[in-house]
């Protein structure tokens, strides 16, 4: 069997760039302008994630578990970029001047599970089943045994019970500190493996090192993810239509602004 050499470090060839706040805007810029080149597309994949979203609300309705409705929400923009991974190969299509087909985007997409990025799709929905289980966790330690059966109660005991205000609180911290790391791990990996053929150890050691050396515009363009995803969510997921789109378009065009390759 023929062995497979696995690139540990960031080829010599590539460099990451510094970046400013200009980029992140520019590249939202860049997002907003691929999405109205190819609409349909953007409405495609933005249908699949706002349909799985809502999808996995109906079930935990019928399973009587609304209670985690609000947690699943919360954390299901953090699997995102590995559904965008389709809106990077359209720009990064139109980039190049290639020809962008239905056929030619979702064999690429499709082809992913032979590669690298099948590893990350693990890694992602790994962190998120932690961001579950966490919830879980502090409902037990603030709630116990008085989760309440229906979201309109756990809205009300959540916002007007000390309990419920410091699950609400730590809930949050807990949440962030997770989104941030996972935030970290994804935003240059995903479209780094999907433009070369590195192992994914190295794409998620890159992406860190993108925002660690670029902390204030890596993190503002976070910011602007999760404040856009989270107001995405609030009519019954609809807004993900539009929002993913742009804001997988503007992943790349931040990538291949943080990522140079001589």
């Amino acid at each position: 069997m023929e062995e497979q050499v696995i690139q540990t470090a960031l080829p010599p060839k590539m460099r990451i760039n510094r970046l400013e706040i200009k980029d992140v805007t520019g590249a939202l810029a860049e997002g907003v302008r691929d999405f109205r080149r190819f609409p349909l597309f953007g409405l495609f994949f933005g249908g699949i994630y706002a349909l799985g979203g809502l999808f996995i609300v109906v079930m935990l309705s019928l399973y009587h578990q609304p209670w985690m409705i609000i947690p699943v929400a919360i954390g299901f923009p953090l699997i995102g970029p590995f559904v965008a991974v389709g809106l990077y190969e359209i720009s990064r299509r139109h980039e190049r001047g290639e020809p962008i087909s239905w056929r030619r985007v979702l064999t690429e997409v499709f082809r992913q599970r032979e590669r690298q990025l099948s590893w990350m799709a693990f890694a992602v929905l790994f962190i998120f089943w932690i961001w579950i289980y966490q919830v879980r966790l502090l409902l037990a330690l603030f709630l116990g045994f008085k989760i309440p059966a229906s979201l309109a109660a756990f809205a009300t005991v959540v916002s007007t019970t000390p309990e419920g205000m410091l699950f609400l609180m730590v809930g949050t911290l807990v949440g962030a500190v997770i989104a941030t790391v996972l935030f970290s791990l994804t935003v240059i990996s995903m479209p780094l493996l999907l433009d070369h053929d590195i192992d994914f150890v190295t794409a998620m050691l890159t992406s860190i090192r993108t925002v660690v050396e670029n902390p204030v515009p890596m993190l503002t363009f976070g910011l602007v993810v999760a404040v856009t995803a989270f107001l995405a969510l609030l009519p019954f997921f609809a807004g993900l239509f539009v929002a993913l789109p742009i804001l997988g378009h503007a992943t790349w065009h931040l990538y291949r602004r943080a990522i140079a390759s001589e």
